[in-house]
């Protein structure tokens, strides 16, 4: 596979991911917490962390880094899918952190919308990713 392929595909699956960092960010600058979790902590402390703007901004920062460091295959459907999960994953997680710290019923049913949508694509991507082995 072309190596601008690879880039393309890799741009274009963090292009939402950024842009939610971006607009968190700048929305929760003035208020985020001067110490956030380690890069090392699992999701799950920080779903049972402090719940703040900055362990859902670690949160996708992780998830971010993930998908950066993932090895491709050069198989451009695998990789895609591989990408996707990561990205379906991270929603899932943030959609938790909103469950449990959020305080608008308005987003907390967003939320439960979001997780059930997410993990029936990501049972998808792992029937599909079984049959390629």
């Amino acid at each position: 596979m072309k190596r601008e392929t690879l880039k393309y595909i890799r741009a274009l699956s963090l292009a939402p991911v950024t842009a939610l960092y971006l607009v968190s960010a700048a929305a929760q600058a003035p208020t985020a917490p001067s110490a956030v979790p380690s890069a090392s902590m699992s999701q799950g402390h920080l779903q049972k962390g402090t719940g703040g703007s900055g362990n859902m901004k670690q949160a996708m920062m992780m998830g971010m880094d993930s998908m950066q460091k993932m090895q491709v295959s050069g198989d451009i459907d695998k990789d895609f899918a591989m990408m996707m999960k990561m990205h379906h994953q991270q929603a899932v997680d943030m959609a938790q952190m909103e469950l449990a710290n959020g305080k608008s019923p308005e987003m907390k049913a967003m939320a439960k919308q979001i997780i059930a949508a997410q993990k029936k694509e990501i049972a998808r991507f792992d029937r599909w990713l079984a049959k390629q082995k």
